[in-house]
C-alpha cells in the first residue's frame, strides 16, 4: 500500500533538515521570502476582515467561522511557495537541540525573517489603503480590530502568542507530515483556522492589521503597536512554537532514537 504520510519521528527528522536549509539561506533570500510570506499572510488577513464586516451585522459566531475559514489561505502560500516565515520558523529550534544549527545561524534566520514579514505586512497595508479598498463597513471592523489589539495587556497578548504558534507550527508540522497538496491543504487549513476562532495573537498577521488600521485612521503610534501587540505576541509566539512543541517532540521523537543508535 502506498505511503501517504511521514510517521511523527520522519516528521521532527524532516524539521531538523529544514532547519539546516533554512539557516544556510543568504540574507538576501531570506529578507526576499520574508517579504513575500508578510504579503502572503497579510492577503489572508484582508480576506479576513472583508468576511467579518459582511456578516458582522447578522451573526458573531458566523462572521468568526467564515473570517477564520478564509485565513488560512496566507499560510498556504507560504508552505506552497517556500517563502519564509518566522512563526513557523520558530521550529528551527529543534535543529539547535540536535546540534545540526547554530544559534548564531538559528537567530540571523530569525532577525531578517521576522524584518522581512514586517516590510511584506506593511507594503501591503499600505497598498491596500491608497487602492481604496477599505469601504465604510470595512473601516469600521478594521478599526475594532486594530483597537482591540492594541487594548490587550502585556500578559493577555503574551499568552495568546502563546497559543497562536502551538498551532501554526503544528499547522506546518501536519504539512510536513503530508506527502500530496490535497492533504497538505487540510493539515494548514483546520490548525490555523482553529487559532483565528478562538481569538489568539499571530504576530505576522498583526503586522498588516495594525498598519492597515494606522493607515486607515486609528490613533496609534507606531511605537504603541510594537509595545502593546507585536513585542508580546512575538514572545508569546516564541515560547509556543519555538519551546513548547520542538522540544516536546525533540524529547519523544528524536532522543529515543539517538538512544537506541548507541
Amino acid at each position: 500500500m502506498e505511503k501517504r504520510y511521514l510517521a511523527p519521528s520522519e516528521v521532527a527528522q524532516a524539521i531538523i533538515a529544514s532547519s539546516e536549509t533554512k539557516a544556510s539561506l543568504s540574507i538576501t533570500r531570506m529578507l526576499i521570502l520574508g517579504i513575500m510570506a508578510g504579503i502572503y499572510i497579510g492577503l489572508g488577513g484582508y480576506a479576513y476582515i472583508v468576511v467579518m464586516q459582511t456578516l458582522g451585522n447578522i451573526d458573531a459566531g458566523l462572521m468568526k467561522f467564515f473570517g477564520a475559514f478564509v485565513f488560512p489561505v496566507g499560510l498556504m502560500l507560504v508552505v506552497f511557495s517556500g517563502s519564509e516565515l518566522f512563526t513557523g520558523n520558530n521550529l528551527m529550534t529543534m535543529g539547535l537541540m540536535d546540534k545540526k544549527i547554530t544559534l548564531t545561524g538559528m537567530l540571523k534566520n530569525w532577525i531578517f525573517v521576522y524584518i522581512g514579514n514586517f516590510i511584506g505586512s506593511v507594503i501591503l497595508a499600505y497598498i491596500i489603503y491608497k487602492s481604496q479598498l477599505v469601504s465604510k463597513d470595512i473601516l469600521a471592523t478594521t478599526l475594532d480590530l486594530g483597537l482591540a489589539k492594541t487594548s490587550l495587556s502585556f500578559q493577555a497578548a503574551f499568552l495568546r502568542g502563546v497559543l497562536c504558534n502551538i498551532l501554526v507550527v503544528l499547522a506546518v508540522w501536519t504539512a510536513s507530515a503530508s506527502l500530496d497538496i490535497g492533504s497538505r491543504i487540510l493539515s494548514v487549513w483546520f490548525p490555523v483556522m482553529l487559532f483565528i476562532l478562538s481569538g489568539f495573537e499571530h504576530c505576522v498577521a498583526n503586522m498588516f492589521t495594525l498598519p492597515l488600521a494606522r493607515f486607515s485612521g486609528l490613533n496609534i503610534t507606531w511605537s504603541h503597536i510594537w509595545i502593546t501587540n507585536l513585542i508580546p505576541v512575538t514572545l508569546g509566539n516564541i515560547v509556543g512554537g519555538g519551546i513548547i512543541i520542538p522540544v516536546a517532540y525533540y524529547i519523544t521523537y528524536i532522543l529515543p532514537a539517538k538512544k537506541d543508535s548507541q
